[in-house]
């Protein structure tokens, strides 16, 4: 059975246009450079696993046709990666059954404190979340559907990170630089998405020639760039970067 990942969103915190229409270097007339804040959905049969809940997920998900979540899994704790968790509302209404998120226990613990009704619920709703601290091992669904993973910590600025690796695919939204204790998980890997926020430094963040450095250590056959600001027009970067490295955007579809 097939397995499409689809990235849903592939722009930085303020997305690209941001909210005040400013389009920075990227063509507002090239569609490829609309990016809505960083999720991802990765779907085998009838099991869609999602990879954070941004901002933006109620038009991801409309835009995509997406008419079932099976687990969701966090990167990390920030507002651009998480704050899209309401919208996960939805999906209870149709299953009636709590959905299962995963992460760090960092990441758990924010998403606890800070949207506590959707997990113990309120007079006005019921709970719909199960909290669930991550394994460096682990598979979600049953069957021919199941999926398996490995969490991969990576430094994302002050904080720590998760990467996924599945199908011989890796996601890494959000890091700054990955240890050498973790290279050998990320090597000669067919399809590496990654980090790739601007052309110039970031303290918390990848930027374009940290990624070509890293390519070439890591070896995958093919890497999609993510996290995109509005610096990184799409058929610049498409220009400019190595033939095997590709800028994502939102709606494209890896099949593996």
């Amino acid at each position: 059975m097939k397995t499409i990942i689809t990235i849903l969103g592939c722009g930085s915190s303020m997305g690209v246009p941001r909210a005040d229409g400013f389009w920075g270097k990227c063509d507002p007339k090239n569609t490829k450079n609309y990016r809505t804040r960083c999720s991802l959905l990765i779907t085998k049969g009838n099991n869609n696993v999602l990879i954070d809940t941004s901002p933006d997920l109620r038009l991801q998900l409309l835009s995509n046709k997406v008419k079932n979540i099976s687990y969701v899994l966090y990167t990390h704790k920030h507002g651009d990666q998480t704050h899209g968790i309401n919208e996960l509302r939805a999906f209870y209404i149709n299953s009636k059954k709590k959905l299962n998120i995963f992460s760090n226990k960092q990441t758990i613990n924010y998403l606890y404190q800070n949207f506590t009704y959707l997990f113990k619920g309120s007079s006005d709703y019921p709970p719909i979340l199960k909290k669930n601290i991550i394994k460096k091992k682990f598979s979600l669904g049953f069957q021919n559907e199941k999926i398996n993973f490995k969490s991969v910590k990576v430094r994302h600025g002050k904080i720590f990170a998760l990467g996924y690796v599945f199908k011989n695919i890796a996601y890494i939204s959000d890091c700054s630089s990955v240890s050498e204790k973790n290279i050998k998980d990320l090597a000669n890997l067919n399809t590496l998405i990654i980090d790739c926020l601007r052309f110039k430094a970031h303290y918390s963040h990848l930027n374009f020639d940290e990624v070509i450095k890293l390519v070439n250590i890591l070896k995958p056959k093919k890497t999609i760039l993510t996290n995109m600001h509005i610096d990184l027009d799409y058929e610049y970067l498409k220009k400019k970067a190595p033939k095997n490295i590709f800028p994502g955007y939102d709606g494209m579809k890896i099949y593996a």
